[in-house]
This record gives structure tokens, C-alpha cells and sequence, in this order.
């Protein structure tokens, strides 16, 4: 028990550099957060003014740990939350990370532990926003608190007189290993991701009955045909289906398109709305990072090479790397001691700033091992050519065009964003429409 009066009875002088009251508590409040999500065995109260601030129970199993987190940083990020472990090369990642629909205007719901003390780092900061590139509004900041495990000889905690920051001493394999667990976390599409338990029916109420959709040879055949034979459909549709679909896929069947622009689905728990466009988009962005991916980078020549002057200790690392920049595309020769000749970028980057890419580039691996430049440059291109390929809004789809779409989202990564950070579908369960219509009340 830590107990606080008359503070600065020896020290008057600095009463001044006091805020407000409900300044400093909050500050208080925000210390004693991060100690409470950091040691969930100890359960913490804090009293001011002889009334309970916040009260945490001490947490043992997940279920506990969070409902502390829902106390501590609101329900809703619980709700919008899914659970990270992964364990590799010595590291252990555990915690949670919001989903990007759950995007902050400010960076105020990001807590990330390294052995059990909370750090503000800005490898750990890149390397997560790094996983959250493609899939972020502009502007917008994820949230998440993580806990990393290494082993203490491996990091230095006194490079910072508050402790707030550390240093690595495998900075690259830290930073990958962060990226490459949180990016396969943000990937999984939504097949792999379960599906909320269908809700049990009113008394007395019965199904909606199954669409009467045939397969007609676009990749959805034999999720139509499991459909078909759970549900034992007849032709026309029965009237009344007395148990739920067993192998309906994650986001059902469509049902129909509303005003060009969203395709309604029945799935088993409830109504799938889609935004047709944006959904679209995402797939064929994907598909174009994987074409690109799978065939190298291409390059493509300067007529006339650009000579950029650097640093010898950029010119150094511009040799070391050599290799890793002609994967990327880029052909960088070393002129002189401070001296860099680009004479070739990436054939989708044809007309860009080649000097500013380079220094770009270089000034990612000093700081951080590894660039992102590149890849966020291409993507930008990429994700253009998707947005122009995508469907357009008032196009009429029919059923079979819209499940084809239902599907390939499911097989899709990060096909709950477009490109632009936007979600693309949503889900309403019976639950929540049993509400919007009072039933059972």
C-alpha cells in the first residue's frame, strides 16, 4: 500500500508545476494502467479522495486477464481484439492487437512489455506499424498491448535515463520476428477466423429459408453443394428449415445487391454485408502483390543514371547491402567515398524520384536492418491498379458473380480492409436482430 499526503510539505516551491487536480490524477491513473497490465497476479485499487478510482482483481486464466483489459482500456477494445502468441528463435510474443477497424486518431492504446516492463520503442513502434501497412487509414494508429519475452542478455535496458526505451542486440531478428507474427495475424482471412456460435432460435420461430442457388462452375461449387446437402434443400426451397446450416461457409450465401454498392448474405448466425468495391479491391491488390512477389521485382534501366552524394557511412551501407537493393530492384553503384550512381529502379517505379527512393531506402537500413521504402512504394502502385480493376459501384452482379466474390474474400488475406484501410464487410448476428425488432421482449 503506497498512501500519498501533503506532498510537498518540505518542498513547497515546486507546488507551483502542478496542474490541475484532475491533470495529475490522470497521470497517476495512467502509471499505476500500465502496472496493472503488466502484473496481472497482483490485483491494484486506486482511492483518491477517499473514493475508488479503479479497482483490479487479480487475473490467473485469459477470461480474467480480459476482463481487466475491458476495465482498463474500455470494452470495445476487447471486443474488436484477437489473442497473439507465437513463440520462435528464442523470442515469445503474447498479448493482443486490435483489429484495424478498432484504428485510433492517436497513438494512446499501444502498451508494449519487454520482460514484463513497458518500453516505448522505435524499432517495436516500426516494426508494428510495418505489419499494419496495408491496412491502416491514413493517419490512424493500431492498438494493442503485447508482451515480449528475451532473454535479458540479449537487450539493454539503460539506454534511457526513464527506462522508456531499450536496445537490442539482435535488433534485426526482433524486428522480424515482430512484423512477420503480427502481419500473419492481420492476414488471416475470414475463413480461419471463427465464426460466432449461431444463436438459438426464439421458441416458436423458425429459420429463414436456404436461397435456392445452384452452382455454376465459379468456385463455389463445392461449398453450394455442402450447403445444399446440410440443409437437405428441395426445389423450390422448403418452407421452414428446423435446424441450423452446418457447413454454411463464414460469410453464407448472398441473398441479393443493394443499390449496386453492398451484397447481402445469410450466413449461419445471422446477415453479411459486403461493400462490393472495396472488397474487390483488396482481392486484386492481393492477387498483384502475389504475382509481383513470385516473379522477383523487374528493373528497368535509366537511360541517363542518377548520381547522388552521401555520406561515407551511407555509401558503406549501400555497398554492404548490394544484394538486398537488387532484389528490390534497384541497381546502385558506389562512384567515389560519398558518391552513389542509381542506374536502374523497379519497372512499376519508371518516373519516380530515384535519388529520394535511394536516400529513402538507405536511411531505413541504418535505422532499422531492413527497408520498407520499396515494398510500400510498389504497393502504392499496386494498390492503384487494384482500385482501377475493382468492380464499379451500380454494376448488377448476379448471385452466382456475388457468392464468387463471398468466397474469394474468405480465401483472401486481410480482406476485412481495403487498400485504403476501410473494412469491406460486416456482420450482424440474430442476436442483434432479434433487437432491433424487440423480439423476445
Amino acid at each position: 500500500t503506497v498512501e500519498v499526503r501533503d506532498l510537498f510539505y518540505n518542498t513547497p516551491a515546486r507546488r507551483k508545476f502542478l496542474r490541475a487536480e484532475r491533470t495529475e490524477l490522470d497521470h497517476v491513473e495512467q502509471t499505476l494502467r500500465r502496472l496493472a497490465l503488466a502484473r496481472f497476479d497482483v490485483g491494484f485499487a486506486l482511492r483518491h479522495n477517499r473514493r475508488d478510482a479503479f479497482v483490479a482483481e487479480p487475473a490467473p486464466d485469459r477470461g480474467a486477464r480480459e476482463q481487466r483489459l475491458a476495465a482498463l482500456l474500455g470494452p470495445a477494445f476487447v471486443a474488436h481484439c484477437v489473442h497473439v502468441e507465437h513463440e520462435a528463435a528464442g523470442l515469445r510474443l503474447e498479448g493482443w492487437v486490435a483489429l484495424p477497424s478498432f484504428a485510433r486518431a492517436q497513438a494512446d492504446l499501444q502498451y508494449f512489455y519487454v520482460n514484463g516492463r513497458m518500453v516505448r520503442d522505435r524499432l517495436v513502434t516500426h516494426a508494428v506499424r510495418a505489419a499494419f501497412q496495408d491496412v491502416l487509414h491514413h493517419g490512424r494508429h493500431p492498438a494493442y498491448v503485447l508482451y515480449l519475452a528475451i532473454d535479458p542478455v540479449l537487450v539493454d535496458v539503460n539506454v534511457h535515463p526513464a527506462k522508456h526505451e531499450v536496445r537490442f542486440r539482435e535488433g534485426r531478428l526482433v524486428h522480424d520476428f515482430l512484423f512477420r507474427t503480427l502481419h500473419a495475424v492481420l492476414a488471416q482471412p475470414p475463413a480461419e477466423v471463427a465464426a460466432p456460435a449461431p444463436t438459438a432460435p426464439a421458441p416458436g420461430a423458425r429459420a429463414m429459408p436456404a436461397p435456392d442457388q445452384r452452382p455454376l462452375g465459379l468456385g463455389v461449387a463445392d461449398a453450394t453443394a455442402g450447403y445444399r446437402a446440410a440443409l437437405d434443400w428441395q426445389s423450390p426451397p422448403a418452407s421452414s428449415v428446423d435446424a441450423a446450416p452446418a457447413d454454411v461457409p463464414p460469410l453464407g450465401f448472398a441473398l441479393a445487391q443493394l443499390h449496386g454498392i453492398y451484397v447481402l448474405a445469410q450466413s449461419a448466425d445471422g446477415l453479411v454485408l459486403v461493400d462490393m468495391h472495396a472488397a474487390h479491391e483488396r482481392i486484386t491488390y492481393e492477387r498483384l502483390k502475389g504475382a509481383s512477389a513470385a516473379h522477383a521485382v523487374a528493373s528497368q534501366p535509366l537511360l541517363v543514371p542518377v548520381t547522388v552524394a552521401v555520406s561515407r557511412r551511407e555509401a558503406d551501407l549501400a555497398d554492404a547491402a548490394g544484394d538486398l537493393l537488387a532484389e528490390l530492384g534497384l541497381a546502385v553503384d558506389r562512384l567515389g567515398p560519398e558518391s552513389l550512381a542509381v542506374r536502374a529502379v523497379p519497372v512499376l517505379l519508371q518516373g519516380a524520384d530515384a535519388e529520394r527512393l535511394v536516400r529513402d531506402v538507405l536511411a531505413d537500413l541504418a535505422t532499422h536492418g531492413v527497408s520498407t521504402r520499396l515494398g510500400e512504394a510498389l504497393n502504392g502502385v499496386l494498390a492503384t491498379m487494384a482500385c482501377h480493376g475493382a468492380v464499379r459501384a451500380n454494376r448488377r452482379l448476379t448471385l452466382d458473380e456475388m457468392n464468387a466474390l463471398l468466397r474469394d474474400i474468405e480465401r483472401t488475406e486481410r480482406s476485412g480492409q481495403c487498400n485504403h484501410g476501410r473494412p469491406t464487410w460486416t456482420r450482424l448476428g440474430l442476436a442483434e436482430l432479434d433487437r432491433l425488432f424487440l423480439r423476445g421482449r
